[in-house]
């Protein structure tokens, strides 16, 4: 009986060890999948972080960062029609004659031979020849030069020398606009607000250096004319003045105001 009663305790000892070991097991197996469970959802977490913070940076960097695309030159010198039609006295198309007009304009002392197309951006051109031969544009200033890489003008025309709209006067529609954006040097279009084919006006911009001008909503500019001699004392005398304050889009260093406009 002794013997029998000394097995059964050893026996006892022994089931409550395994227990005891069971029991440590199951605790460190538990504590595992918890460790495990909490290291995935902190790897998760910064892993969601991490991919919000490329996605603000990309953000950032191709809306205002240097990632940016460069802007394009917004001519909006000129009252808009909303409404899609002309406003104010604007001349009819027959004005133009679906011909090609000759004469000189002259920025200070510098006289650059034109050319019109009448065929080409009839109302456009009525505007212009109306507008030369009731003096408009002389005494008129160049407000404006743009020089970048893409894009080299100078902008003449406004009524009171910088660049305001002139009240009560926008015509359409877009004519003759540059193909791809592209506007040869020598190119004199006519300026608009942007997005609106009905906001052309007595402004007009002439291009020295070859630009390129993305169309915007409504397309691209009007091209009028050429300039066919004169250009290269246009920019030694002028435009190679530089803009104000060392910008690339501003007023000209060089005062520039209309002299002279004749047509025939």
């Amino acid at each position: 009986m002794v013997a029998s009663s000394k097995k059964h305790s050893r026996e006892q000892r022994e089931a409550r060890e395994r227990l005891r070991h069971y029991s440590a097991r199951t605790v460190v197996h538990e504590k595992t999948l918890a460790r495990r469970k909490r290291d995935n959802i902190l790897a998760i977490s910064i892993g969601l972080i991490v991919i919000a913070l490329v996605s603000a940076a990309q953000v950032f960097y191709f809306s205002s960062g240097p990632g940016a695309p460069e802007p394009a030159p917004s001519f909006t010198p000129e009252p808009s029609a909303s409404a899609q039609e002309n406003v104010g006295d604007v001349p009819d198309v027959s004005v133009a004659e679906a011909r090609t007009w000759t004469g000189e304009l002259s920025l200070n002392d510098v006289t650059l031979g034109i050319e019109l197309d009448g065929a080409g951006a009839p109302q456009a051109v009525a505007s212009i020849v109306d507008s030369i031969a009731n003096n408009y544009y002389v005494g008129k200033f160049c407000h404006r030069l743009v020089k970048t890489e893409k894009v080299g003008l100078i902008q003449c025309g406004s009524l009171d020398g910088t660049g305001a709209s002139e009240p009560g006067y926008a015509y359409g529609p877009i004519e003759n606009a540059g193909v791809g954006g592209f506007y040869p040097a020598g190119t004199i279009a006519v300026a608009r607000s942007g997005d609106d084919a009905f906001s052309n006006g007595r402004q007009f911009f002439i291009v020295f250096d070859d630009a390129t001008i993305p169309d915007d909503a409504a397309g691209g500019y009007s091209i009028v004319g050429t300039v066919v001699s004169g250009l290269d004392a246009l920019q030694s005398e002028i435009t190679d003045g530089g803009v104000a304050d060392d910008a690339e889009d501003g007023v000209p260093v060089i005062e520039t105001s209309i002299t002279r406009f004749t047509i025939q």
